[in-house]
């Protein structure tokens, strides 16, 4: 049945009207397609008769929102572990994973796992050691992942049995903690130091994948998202997810993106059907390389050093510059996409330079390159970006989140420019807002309203110089988003002829006081027409 929205605040993201201060009336949908847009009088000739005649109720109508980096598997995965994320102190974590620890039953065969503490935030102000998270068991094994992904710790018995040891040798962009004055672990790991944990958790942790599948979209339906990216995906996610494409549980657009450096082309190979191409909501859409670490978690790669601590200490590189540039070339003449995690400056040069020395030896072709993150990017580096059309994920969230962290790690200059998202524009570069999920939860009204105020936790202006308007922060997350995934000609925007993923709002973005944008709430999420979330009002 076709159907007509109308009586409300309509925002099209279709830039010609927008400019024209055109307000259409009424969006007709058809066939799960947006089939006219404008006023009632005007449509009346396509209406027929069993028209299902949709009242807004004064609320806005806007193109549902899409994400252009998240981990949505991982989303799902991280359901089954015990929540840290309110957790203040080391004894509240502690109490957290022992209650976890009884209310799933976990034996000497099992594993405790929990995610999401932020060291920046305990009232200890540092990572819990191994004789910490021994106060949990002293026979099971315990592994906690920081909100970044980025680092974990682990108690005793995990060490013994990844066979950590004082003459365990520091991987090649990683780090294990190791005890003051002794090269004993003292249970902390960064970046490639993680691997040596993911044989514990694989073969100890019980995945209850009915539960990660159900998890897996709940949250992107409620805030509005009908498009989601599972970056750095493993052959294990891409498998779960067609296995759910195929029975028809999936209710958005998924683009999957293998990391290149961990047997990227055989995923692609494997999955060929969906190598740049939907079925059933799931595609391929290129490859994903993390070229350093987290910001707040201090070992993203900085071209000046951490202000703190070892004066000279910069974080550090993933990989060596003839490996970027071997994977940067091989994603090129495979004419693939490339998603680059940058959050230092000097891993934003790495990406940089290998992309331009790539550039001189091929053609240039429309790959849109994306750097992910751009926390610390520099302004001639966003220059050179604009130059050959590299698009600007920006988690803009860092400004609520961590913003105060920042002023601490990088100083004043450097903590007032991280996620530069007005200099970016100027320039030319193409922005769009990532939320990182499930590092924070995927509400891009937040982010909009991060980027339009540009406040921190503790209330302090985070670079006020980088505020942008509301309007240009809802193409950060609607058609902006869409040009990442080559998806602009059908989703992004009311237009005709274009996808019916839409999205009922409370309150218009763009009428509310700029404070109150992010209290504006999610009424109802459509995909293709049909809804698939709507919020039930008796929660408000």
């Amino acid at each position: 049945m076709d159907k007509l929205f109308f009586n409300g605040d309509i925002i099209t993201m279709k830039e010609a009207f927008d400019k024209a201060r055109i307000v259409p009336e009424a969006v007709l949908v058809s066939d799960g397609l947006i089939k006219r847009i404008g006023m009632i009088g005007d449509l009346k000739e396509d209406l027929k008769e069993d028209v299902e005649w949709i009242d807004l109720k004064g609320k806005c109508l806007m193109p549902s929102f899409i994400d252009p980096h998240s981990h949505i598997v991982m989303n799902g995965q991280m359901s089954l572990y015990a929540d840290l994320s309110e957790c203040g102190s080391f004894e509240e974590i502690i109490n957290t994973l022992k209650e976890y620890k009884i209310n799933h039953n976990i034996s000497n065969d099992g594993v405790i796992v929990g995610y999401g503490y932020d060291h920046n935030f305990l009232t200890e102000r540092e990572h819990p050691d191994k004789y910490t998270l021994d106060k949990v068991s002293t026979t099971i094994p315990v592994i906690i992942m920081h909100i970044s992904g980025h680092l974990l710790c682990a108690n005793s018995v995990a060490l013994e049995i990844a066979g950590i040891t004082a003459h365990t040798e520091e991987p090649y962009g990683g780090r294990i903690g190791r005890i003051k004055n002794s090269l004993d672990p003292n249970g902390y790991f960064e970046e490639a130091g993680l691997q040596f944990m993911y044989p514990v958790l694989r073969n100890r942790m019980q995945v209850d994948t009915a539960t990660v599948v159900e998890n897996m979209q709940t949250i992107y339906l409620k805030n509005g998202v009908t498009t989601v990216q599972d970056g750095a995906s493993t052959e294990e996610n891409i498998n779960l997810l067609k296995a759910m494409a195929s029975s028809g549980q999936l209710k958005i657009d998924i683009i999957a993106y293998p990391l290149i450096a961990d047997k990227g082309k055989e995923v692609i190979d494997k999955n060929i059907e969906i190598d740049n191409k939907y079925e059933n909501h799931l595609k391929i859409g290129g490859y994903k390389i993390i070229l350093d670490g987290s910001q707040q978690g201090r070992s993203a790669w900085l071209s000046e050093p951490y202000m703190g601590g070892d004066e000279k200490y910069c974080g550090y590189a993933s990989y060596g510059d003839e490996i970027v540039n071997k994977y940067v070339e091989q994603a090129v003449k495979e004419k693939k996409q490339i998603l680059a995690h940058c959050n230092g400056d000097a891993a934003s040069e790495q990406f940089l330079n290998a992309y331009e020395l790539c550039m001189r030896d091929h053609e240039e072709m429309a790959l849109r390159p994306v750097m992910i993150h751009c926390q610390t990017v520099r302004n001639d580096q966003l220059e050179r970006m604009a130059k050959m059309k590299m698009i600007a994920s920006i988690f803009v969230g860092h400004v609520y989140f961590w913003g105060d962290i920042h002023l601490q790690n990088l100083g004043f200059e450097r903590g007032n420019h991280i996620s530069p998202v007005r200099d970016a524009i100027d320039r030319g570069v193409v922005v769009n807002f990532h939320q990182d999920t499930p590092v924070t939860k995927p509400n891009m009204l937040h982010s909009i309203w991060c980027a339009v105020n540009r406040i921190s936790r503790n209330g302090v202006e985070i670079g006020k110089e980088q505020r942008i308007s509301v309007y240009e922060a809802l193409k950060a997350v609607t058609i902006n988003a869409a040009y990442e995934y080559f998806e602009e000609n059908e989703k992004g925007s009311l237009e005709e002829g274009k996808r019916a993923d839409m999205v009922i709002l409370s309150d218009s973005p763009l009428k509310v006081d700029i404070k109150q944008i992010k209290n504006i709430y999610v009424l109802e999420t459509i995909k293709d027409g049909e809804v698939v979330f709507k919020r039930d009002l008796c929660l408000n």
